[in-house]
Protein backbone atom coordinates (compact mmCIF):
# COMPACT_ATOMS: atom_id res chain seq x y z
CA UNK A 1 0.00 0.00 0.00
CA UNK A 2 1.32 3.45 -0.92
CA UNK A 3 0.73 6.80 0.74
CA UNK A 4 -0.30 8.35 -2.58
CA UNK A 5 -3.21 5.89 -2.78
CA UNK A 6 -4.56 7.26 0.51
CA UNK A 7 -4.03 10.83 -0.69
CA UNK A 8 -5.84 10.00 -3.94
CA UNK A 9 -8.76 8.47 -2.07
CA UNK A 10 -8.99 11.43 0.32
CA UNK A 11 -9.11 13.78 -2.68
CA UNK A 12 -11.79 11.74 -4.44
CA UNK A 13 -13.87 11.49 -1.28
CA UNK A 14 -13.77 15.28 -1.07
CA UNK A 15 -14.40 16.16 -4.73
CA UNK A 16 -16.62 13.25 -5.77
CA UNK A 17 -15.11 13.59 -9.25
CA UNK A 18 -12.37 11.44 -10.81
CA UNK A 19 -11.39 14.07 -13.38
CA UNK A 20 -11.15 16.89 -10.86
CA UNK A 21 -9.16 14.80 -8.39
CA UNK A 22 -6.80 13.55 -11.09
CA UNK A 23 -6.07 17.17 -12.05
CA UNK A 24 -5.59 18.08 -8.39
CA UNK A 25 -3.16 15.16 -7.96
CA UNK A 26 -1.28 16.03 -11.19
CA UNK A 27 -1.83 12.64 -12.85
CA UNK A 28 -3.89 11.47 -15.78
CA UNK A 29 -7.42 10.28 -15.05
CA UNK A 30 -6.57 6.74 -16.13
CA UNK A 31 -3.55 6.61 -13.80
CA UNK A 32 -5.62 8.07 -10.96
CA UNK A 33 -8.35 5.47 -11.51
CA UNK A 34 -5.78 2.65 -11.46
CA UNK A 35 -4.42 3.87 -8.15
CA UNK A 36 -7.89 3.96 -6.57
CA UNK A 37 -8.46 0.43 -7.86
CA UNK A 38 -5.10 -0.64 -6.42
CA UNK A 39 -6.18 0.66 -3.00
CA UNK A 40 -9.47 -1.22 -3.26
CA UNK A 41 -7.58 -4.39 -4.21
CA UNK A 42 -5.25 -4.00 -1.25
CA UNK A 43 -8.18 -3.49 1.13
CA UNK A 44 -10.25 -6.22 -0.48
CA UNK A 45 -13.41 -4.07 -0.61
CA UNK A 46 -14.97 -1.56 -3.00
CA UNK A 47 -14.63 2.02 -1.77
CA UNK A 48 -16.33 3.79 -4.67
CA UNK A 49 -19.88 3.28 -5.93
CA UNK A 50 -19.35 3.62 -9.68
CA UNK A 51 -23.02 3.12 -10.50
CA UNK A 52 -23.93 6.65 -9.41
CA UNK A 53 -23.13 10.12 -10.68
CA UNK A 54 -21.59 12.09 -9.16
CA UNK A 55 -19.29 9.50 -7.64
CA UNK A 56 -20.22 8.41 -4.15
CA UNK A 57 -18.58 6.27 -1.49
CA UNK A 58 -19.74 2.81 -0.58
CA UNK A 59 -20.47 2.12 3.10
CA UNK A 60 -16.96 0.69 3.35
CA UNK A 61 -15.62 3.83 1.66
CA UNK A 62 -17.37 6.11 4.14
CA UNK A 63 -16.00 4.04 7.00
CA UNK A 64 -12.48 4.07 5.58
CA UNK A 65 -12.43 7.79 4.72
CA UNK A 66 -11.73 8.95 8.26
CA UNK A 67 -8.94 6.39 8.64
CA UNK A 68 -7.35 7.44 5.34
CA UNK A 69 -7.50 11.16 6.10
CA UNK A 70 -6.11 10.68 9.60
CA UNK A 71 -3.30 8.45 8.31
CA UNK A 72 -2.31 11.07 5.73
CA UNK A 73 -2.33 13.83 8.37
CA UNK A 74 -0.29 11.77 10.80
CA UNK A 75 2.30 10.71 8.22
CA UNK A 76 2.78 14.22 6.86
CA UNK A 77 2.88 15.64 10.37
CA UNK A 78 5.44 13.07 11.50
CA UNK A 79 7.57 13.73 8.41
CA UNK A 80 7.52 17.48 9.09
CA UNK A 81 8.42 16.92 12.74
CA UNK A 82 11.27 14.56 11.88
CA UNK A 83 12.64 16.95 9.28
CA UNK A 84 12.45 19.81 11.74
CA UNK A 85 14.13 17.83 14.52
CA UNK A 86 16.86 16.52 12.24
CA UNK A 87 17.60 20.10 11.10
CA UNK A 88 19.26 19.16 7.82
CA UNK A 89 22.03 21.38 6.57
CA UNK A 90 20.40 24.69 5.76
CA UNK A 91 22.81 24.94 2.85
CA UNK A 92 21.17 21.91 1.18
CA UNK A 93 18.72 22.33 -1.69
CA UNK A 94 16.52 19.55 -3.06
CA UNK A 95 15.81 19.38 -6.80
CA UNK A 96 13.45 17.04 -8.63
CA UNK A 97 14.57 16.81 -12.26
CA UNK A 98 13.59 14.92 -15.38
CA UNK A 99 16.02 12.06 -16.06
CA UNK A 100 17.59 13.73 -19.08
CA UNK A 101 18.10 17.07 -17.33
CA UNK A 102 19.57 15.33 -14.29
CA UNK A 103 22.21 13.82 -16.56
CA UNK A 104 22.85 16.47 -19.19
CA UNK A 105 21.94 19.83 -17.63
CA UNK A 106 22.02 19.79 -13.84
CA UNK A 107 25.75 19.13 -13.16
CA UNK A 108 27.06 22.04 -15.24
CA UNK A 109 24.23 24.36 -14.30
CA UNK A 110 24.65 23.71 -10.59
CA UNK A 111 28.37 24.42 -10.85
CA UNK A 112 27.49 27.86 -12.24
CA UNK A 113 24.99 28.37 -9.40
CA UNK A 114 27.63 27.53 -6.78
CA UNK A 115 30.03 29.99 -8.43
CA UNK A 116 27.58 32.69 -7.25
CA UNK A 117 26.24 31.22 -4.00
CA UNK A 118 29.28 29.47 -2.64
CA UNK A 119 29.38 25.71 -1.90
CA UNK A 120 26.00 24.04 -1.47
CA UNK A 121 24.84 20.53 -0.75
CA UNK A 122 22.24 19.17 -3.16
CA UNK A 123 19.70 16.38 -3.11
CA UNK A 124 18.63 15.30 -6.60
CA UNK A 125 15.60 13.21 -7.59
CA UNK A 126 15.91 12.06 -11.23
CA UNK A 127 12.51 10.73 -12.31
CA UNK A 128 9.62 11.13 -14.73
CA UNK A 129 7.53 14.29 -15.04
CA UNK A 130 4.61 13.23 -12.84
CA UNK A 131 6.81 11.95 -10.02
CA UNK A 132 8.95 15.09 -10.08
CA UNK A 133 6.01 17.48 -10.09
CA UNK A 134 4.36 15.54 -7.26
CA UNK A 135 7.58 15.64 -5.22
CA UNK A 136 7.65 19.45 -5.41
CA UNK A 137 3.92 19.95 -4.89
CA UNK A 138 3.94 17.74 -1.79
CA UNK A 139 6.78 19.79 -0.29
CA UNK A 140 9.60 17.27 -0.21
CA UNK A 141 11.67 19.18 -2.79
CA UNK A 142 12.50 22.84 -3.25
CA UNK A 143 12.76 22.95 -7.04
CA UNK A 144 11.47 21.26 -10.18
CA UNK A 145 13.76 21.19 -13.21
CA UNK A 146 11.81 20.32 -16.33
CA UNK A 147 11.45 20.83 -20.05
CA UNK A 148 8.59 22.99 -21.27
CA UNK A 149 6.78 23.38 -24.56
CA UNK A 150 3.54 25.35 -25.15
CA UNK A 151 1.82 22.21 -26.47
CA UNK A 152 2.10 20.60 -23.01
CA UNK A 153 1.10 23.15 -20.35
CA UNK A 154 2.37 22.65 -16.81
CA UNK A 155 -0.64 23.20 -14.56
CA UNK A 156 0.95 24.69 -11.47
CA UNK A 157 -0.31 27.68 -9.51
CA UNK A 158 2.02 30.49 -10.63
CA UNK A 159 1.86 32.17 -7.22
CA UNK A 160 2.79 29.01 -5.32
CA UNK A 161 5.19 27.68 -7.96
CA UNK A 162 6.84 30.52 -9.92
CA UNK A 163 9.36 29.61 -12.59
CA UNK A 164 12.43 30.90 -14.38
CA UNK A 165 13.63 29.89 -17.84
CA UNK A 166 17.16 28.67 -17.12
CA UNK A 167 18.17 27.03 -20.39
CA UNK A 168 17.18 25.83 -23.83
CA UNK A 169 17.16 22.52 -25.64
CA UNK A 170 15.33 20.95 -28.56
CA UNK A 171 13.67 17.69 -29.48
CA UNK A 172 15.25 16.16 -32.56
CA UNK A 173 14.47 13.07 -34.66
CA UNK A 174 17.48 10.73 -34.76
CA UNK A 175 18.37 7.31 -36.12
CA UNK A 176 21.38 5.09 -36.54
CA UNK A 177 23.19 5.66 -39.86
CA UNK A 178 23.19 1.88 -40.30
CA UNK A 179 19.42 1.47 -39.85
CA UNK A 180 17.45 0.38 -42.90
CA UNK A 181 14.62 2.55 -44.18
CA UNK A 182 11.70 2.79 -43.78
CA UNK A 183 12.16 3.22 -40.08
CA UNK A 184 9.52 2.50 -37.41
CA UNK A 185 9.08 4.80 -34.47
CA UNK A 186 10.55 4.33 -31.01
CA UNK A 187 7.94 5.84 -28.72
CA UNK A 188 7.43 7.20 -25.25
CA UNK A 189 4.19 6.47 -23.46
CA UNK A 190 1.54 8.91 -24.68
CA UNK A 191 0.91 10.24 -21.19
CA UNK A 192 4.57 11.11 -20.57
CA UNK A 193 5.74 14.70 -21.01
CA UNK A 194 8.25 14.00 -23.79
CA UNK A 195 5.80 11.56 -25.35
CA UNK A 196 3.22 14.30 -25.76
CA UNK A 197 5.77 16.75 -27.16
CA UNK A 198 7.16 14.08 -29.50
CA UNK A 199 3.66 13.42 -30.85
CA UNK A 200 3.33 17.12 -31.75
CA UNK A 201 6.84 17.17 -33.25
CA UNK A 202 6.18 14.13 -35.41
CA UNK A 203 2.86 15.53 -36.65
CA UNK A 204 4.60 18.76 -37.67
CA UNK A 205 7.54 16.96 -39.28
CA UNK A 206 5.36 14.98 -41.67
CA UNK A 207 8.21 12.67 -42.67
CA UNK A 208 8.92 10.12 -39.91
CA UNK A 209 6.75 6.97 -40.00
CA UNK A 210 3.93 6.40 -37.54
CA UNK A 211 4.46 2.63 -37.23
CA UNK A 212 5.55 2.05 -33.63
CA UNK A 213 8.18 -0.63 -33.11
CA UNK A 214 8.82 -0.07 -29.42
CA UNK A 215 7.22 1.83 -26.54
CA UNK A 216 9.34 2.68 -23.54
CA UNK A 217 7.00 2.40 -20.57
CA UNK A 218 9.12 4.30 -18.03
CA UNK A 219 9.41 7.51 -20.12
CA UNK A 220 13.22 7.56 -20.00
CA UNK A 221 14.69 9.17 -23.09
CA UNK A 222 17.99 7.42 -22.38
CA UNK A 223 16.43 4.00 -23.06
CA UNK A 224 15.09 5.17 -26.43
CA UNK A 225 18.51 6.56 -27.27
CA UNK A 226 20.14 3.16 -26.90
CA UNK A 227 17.37 1.51 -28.95
CA UNK A 228 18.06 4.06 -31.71
CA UNK A 229 21.81 3.44 -31.49
CA UNK A 230 21.17 -0.26 -32.07
CA UNK A 231 19.18 0.52 -35.20
CA UNK A 232 15.71 -0.38 -33.92
CA UNK A 233 14.12 2.74 -35.35
CA UNK A 234 13.72 6.49 -35.12
CA UNK A 235 13.36 8.41 -31.85
CA UNK A 236 12.61 11.99 -30.86
CA UNK A 237 15.22 12.85 -28.25
CA UNK A 238 16.51 15.96 -26.46
CA UNK A 239 19.45 17.32 -28.42
CA UNK A 240 21.52 17.64 -25.23
CA UNK A 241 21.24 13.87 -24.77
CA UNK A 242 22.51 12.99 -28.24
CA UNK A 243 24.86 15.90 -28.99
CA UNK A 244 28.03 13.80 -28.84
CA UNK A 245 26.45 10.90 -30.72
CA UNK A 246 25.50 13.27 -33.54
CA UNK A 247 28.94 14.88 -33.62
CA UNK A 248 30.69 11.51 -33.71
CA UNK A 249 28.33 10.02 -36.29
CA UNK A 250 26.75 7.32 -34.15
CA UNK A 251 23.36 8.92 -34.79
CA UNK A 252 22.11 11.17 -37.57
CA UNK A 253 19.34 13.76 -37.32
CA UNK A 254 16.85 14.87 -39.92
CA UNK A 255 13.95 17.25 -40.12
CA UNK A 256 13.43 20.33 -38.00
CA UNK A 257 14.07 20.22 -34.29
CA UNK A 258 11.35 21.35 -31.87
CA UNK A 259 12.60 24.00 -29.42
CA UNK A 260 12.23 23.32 -25.70
CA UNK A 261 12.68 25.59 -22.69
CA UNK A 262 14.43 24.35 -19.58
CA UNK A 263 12.45 25.69 -16.63
CA UNK A 264 13.19 25.85 -12.93
CA UNK A 265 10.05 25.92 -10.74
CA UNK A 266 10.32 26.89 -7.09
CA UNK A 267 8.08 25.95 -4.19
CA UNK A 268 7.45 29.47 -2.92
CA UNK A 269 6.67 28.15 0.55
CA UNK A 270 10.31 27.16 1.01
CA UNK A 271 12.14 30.26 2.20
CA UNK A 272 15.47 28.94 3.50
CA UNK A 273 18.40 31.15 2.66
CA UNK A 274 19.97 28.51 0.41
CA UNK A 275 16.76 28.14 -1.59
CA UNK A 276 16.46 31.89 -2.08
CA UNK A 277 20.13 32.12 -3.04
CA UNK A 278 19.76 29.45 -5.72
CA UNK A 279 16.62 31.14 -7.03
CA UNK A 280 18.39 34.50 -7.39
CA UNK A 281 21.52 32.93 -8.84
CA UNK A 282 19.41 31.05 -11.39
CA UNK A 283 18.21 34.37 -12.80
CA UNK A 284 21.78 35.67 -13.12
CA UNK A 285 23.03 32.44 -14.72
CA UNK A 286 20.15 32.44 -17.19
CA UNK A 287 20.89 36.04 -18.15
CA UNK A 288 24.59 35.24 -18.61
CA UNK A 289 23.75 32.30 -20.88
CA UNK A 290 21.37 34.43 -22.98
CA UNK A 291 24.02 37.13 -23.44
CA UNK A 292 26.61 34.50 -24.37
CA UNK A 293 24.30 33.01 -27.01
CA UNK A 294 23.15 36.36 -28.42
CA UNK A 295 24.52 37.06 -31.93
CA UNK A 296 26.86 40.04 -32.28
Amino acid sequence: MELKWLEDFASLARTGNFSRSAKERHVTQSAFSRRIQALETWLGVALIDRSTYPTSLTPAGREFRETAEEAVRMLHGTRAALQASAQPNKQTVAVAALHTLALSFFPGWFRQIEARTGPLSSRLLPDDFHTCIQAVVEGGYDFLLTFHHPSVPILLDTAQFPHRVVGADSLVAVRSPEADAPLPLLSYTQNSFLGRVATVAQAQAGGPPAVIAHTNENAMAEALKFMALEGHGLAWLPHSLVRHDLTEGRLIAFGEAMPLEVRLYRNAGHRRAAVSAVWEAAEVVAGTMQNRNRPD
